[in-house]
């Protein structure tokens, strides 16, 4: 048996969905990881296979208290936060207060341990983007008081206080914006377009697209925003740095790919567009390929594949055959 590396890593939200990737990932690479997470949006799902592992603990507790898990860390890696609109919009003042209080009380266990703190931000810091794509220098169009400002701002204050700690206390800090992540262990009713799309796809259900489905997002499958984080944390970059993927869909494509790989005959039927809903999502990542070396690996299409592989299993159902593909 390998010997494992004397490294620790705590991970909070570690129960949710990239979370879960990245505790699983950690342990493969041979680090002690302790799990923390209140179970707000997370789930022991995400998390029951690892708990017979090795180096693997999982602590319930609410971030937004002090936490002291016992042990020593190498590695705080900050995921707590409600992420999904149907979250942060069903829980707005815990959402603030985790992009806050929690951020503060990982930010200071990060630094009573000499610990690389690295905060998973996301491209919702650049709100409705008025530049194209989003460079890690642009300073956002987040409107402050809108329903979604629970989660943009939040990240947005989370940011802030990760550099001010970074310049007056010097703690060791990676700031990552991810994009649009998407893959296995994403709840059927988790609110976001790609779980949606398939849940009402193999419900035989009409996918609901919202306005004229023209928007467009930049998704990036959860094997690569792990990878991106990883080697985040193994670099000295402060950052921001995206971490996301240059293939741009419509929502409207996204539907119909969807439609396709699952074979469903689902009508699409048009509804009303969110308050504040970004019409553009596309990441420069630049940053990350020449400073990480890091860019995206899985295409899009092979990562629905797995991801309607994974809700199928969840229903006790076979896989849909390789061959079928776009509906239009």
């Amino acid at each position: 048996m390998a010997r494992r590396e004397e490294r620790t890593a705590m991970v909070t939200g570690g129960a949710g969905f990239v979370g879960s990737h990245l505790c699983e990932r950690l342990l493969d690479a041979g680090t002690n990881v302790v799990c923390v997470d209140n179970f707000a949006t997370g789930s022991t799902g995400n998390v029951v296979h690892l708990l017979g592992r090795e180096g693997f603990r999982l602590v319930e507790a609410d971030l937004t208290e002090p936490l002291d898990p016992g042990g020593s860390f190498d590695l705080v890696f900050h995921l707590a936060s409600a992420a999904s609109p149907r979250d942060y919009l069903r829980l707005p003042v815990e959402t603030l207060e985790a992009g806050s209080l929690g951020t503060h009380n990982a930010l200071r266990l990060a630094e009573g341990h000499g610990a690389r703190f690295i905060l998973a931000s996301t491209s919702e810091v650049y709100g409705d983007p008025l530049e194209y794509p989003q460079r890690e220098s642009y300073w956002g169009n987040v409107n402050p008081v809108g329903p979604r400002s629970v989660y943009d701002e939040a990240k947005r204050y989370a940011e802030s206080l990760t550099m001010a700690c970074h310049r007056a206390h010097g703690t060791d800090v990676g700031i990552a914006r991810l994009f649009n992540s998407y893959g296995p262990r994403l709840r059927p009713g988790d609110g976001r377009v790609i779980p949606t799309f398939i849940r009402q796809a193999l419900d035989g259900e009409p996918l609901t697209v919202a306005g004229d489905g023209l928007q467009t997002r930049s998704v990036c499958y959860v094997d690569d925003t792990v990878e991106g984080l990883l080697a985040l944390a193994r670099s000295d970059l402060t950052g921001p740095v995206n971490i996301g993927s240059e293939e741009e869909l419509s929502v409207l494509a996204l539907a119909d790919l969807v439609k396709g790989l699952t074979g469903s005959d689902s009508p699409i039927s048009f509804i009303g567009r969110p308050v504040d809903d970004p019409r553009f999502r596309r990441p420069d990542i630049t940053l990350a390929a020449t400073r990480l070396d890091w860019r995206p690996r899985v295409r899009v299409e092979e990562g629905l594949r797995r991801t309607i592989a994974y809700f199928l299993t969840e229903r006790g159902l076979p896989p849909v055959p390789d061959q079928v593909i776009p509906a239009n």
